[in-house]
């Protein structure tokens, strides 16, 4: 597909109905409203094509972004373009789709550790969307999740509104991990007290842990959930 193809799929396939709602979620013009559905066709069709992403990113269309998201290869992606697409997420959904791009890169780590303190929103929320997949990884040790939840607990209140969201779910992923990181987490959220997270005029709201996390591990199969 080339890139015109794409962008004329994305425009007749864009509603005034979804530039309404994603522009509630903070996405920006240009943007054509495509629907998720549509882009998982998209995706389909085209699977993985690297170069069609870069260019799609460069439109600066929202939506084209999104996608680029979708069918970027994470083997060829650099870390110079890492960071030049980070600088420039400007809404929570973009932000996760991003993050969601690079936890399949080699860069991930790195990119987690700096990107968490960053001063720029949703940078930083790209930074503990990454820390959030990757407290969910059965290869992260205890240790290394119990400091997390300190490092959350010390930081929450100072962080940047979308940052504060994805340090929650972060904490979540922690507490799913078996009984006693359950117990740890919720300890924590006991601690934190009020966090304050503003969705806009949303209708979304950031889970509440303690149920959230009983339903994830009520998801998981036995041998996934230890402690």
């Amino acid at each position: 597909m080339t890139l015109e193809e794409a962008m004329d799929s994305l425009k007749n396939a864009g509603t005034a109905q979804n530039r309404k709602v994603y522009a509630k979620h903070g996405a920006h013009d240009p943007m054509f409203g495509v629907s998720w559905a549509h882009l998982r066709i998209m995706v389909k069709r085209i699977k993985k094509d690297h170069e069609l992403a870069l260019q799609l990113w460069d439109t600066g269309n929202y939506d084209a972004r999104i996608l680029a998201t979708m069918i970027a290869n994470p083997d060829r992606l650099t870390l110079k373009q890492v960071d030049k697409w980070a600088k420039d997420l400007d809404c929570y959904p973009l932000a996760s789709a991003f993050a969601k791009l690079v936890m399949q890169t080699p860069w991930a780590a790195e990119r987690m550790h700096d990107w968490k303190s960053s001063h720029y929103e949703f940078v930083s929320q790209a930074g503990w969307d990454l820390q959030a997949y990757h407290a969910g990884h059965p290869a992260t040790k205890e240790g290394e999740l119990k400091k997390i939840l300190k490092e959350i607990e010390e930081k929450i209140h100072s962080a940047a509104n979308r940052a504060k969201h994805s340090m929650i779910m972060t904490l979540i992923q922690i507490g799913a991990r078996g009984q006693k990181l359950k117990g740890l987490a919720l300890a924590t959220h006991k601690r934190l007290g009020k966090v304050e997270i503003d969705h806009g005029e949303t209708g979304c709201k950031t889970p509440e842990p303690k149920a959230y996390i009983e339903k994830m591990m009520a998801r998981a199969k036995p041998d996934k959930v230890s402690g």
